[in-house]
């Protein structure tokens, strides 16, 4: 069983452009109130990581059978988590944009508001949020400032950020997302919260 007192936290590398990485965001809250963990969020460009690390989205590999099945597998997570889903038909998204914006409210009171409402739109909603207007019309409706968002965007300081936050996942060893960092052991993939939990359950 949990130990609710723990004071250990939870590292969770993520790119809004992937599904699995939705899947887990939908589970953490649950998985934090029963070990009483803190979460840290690591924001960072899967594409990037791809690339350093010569990997790429499960979903893009030429065995046409396995990406069958991967769909196959992701709604079967979807039926046990028992939660809203819909595969992005403008999948793969460059994310770019939305992550350099996470990662400028990364210390802002509206962060989690911000990851609420782009996980939504891109994952239940179906909007390709990699069209500029799409983006722009999704923050607007929820509440955002989107000429100050854009601004911050375009800040070179942001930029660099998301740069070093991405190396720095790659140098931890991350090689996809969903990641997660417990005490410093990694683990890959929304199926194995399991495990992530058991190790915030040690001692």
């Amino acid at each position: 069983m949990a130990d609710p007192t723990t004071n250990k936290t939870l590292e969770f590398f993520f790119d809004f452009g992937s599904p699995n990485a939705y899947l887990a965001y939908t589970q953490l809250p649950a998985l934090l109130a029963r070990t009483g963990a803190r979460l840290a969020w690591r924001p960072m460009l899967l594409g990037g990581v791809f690339k350093a690390t010569n990997n790429q989205a499960p979903g893009m590999t030429e065995c046409a059978p396995k990406r069958q099945h991967l769909l196959v597998d992701m709604q079967r997570f979807v039926d046990h988590y028992g939660v809203e889903f819909k595969f992005n038909d403008a999948f793969p998204i460059n994310t770019i944009t939305l992550m350099r914006v996470a990662m400028a409210l990364i210390d802002d009171d509206r962060f989690a508001s911000y990851v609420h409402t782009v996980f939504r739109a891109m994952w239940v909603e179906n909007i390709d949020l990699g069209d500029p207007a799409a983006l722009q019309s999704t923050l607007t409706a929820a509440g955002f400032d989107w000429n100050e968002l854009a601004e911050r965007v375009a800040d070179p300081a942001v930029k660099d950020a998301l740069r070093e936050a991405t190396e720095d996942a790659v140098a931890r060893g991350i090689f996809g997302a969903p990641s997660f960092i417990v005490d410093g052991e990694l683990f890959f993939g929304q199926d194995r919260l399991d495990f992530v939990e058991r190790a915030l359950a040690k001692n």
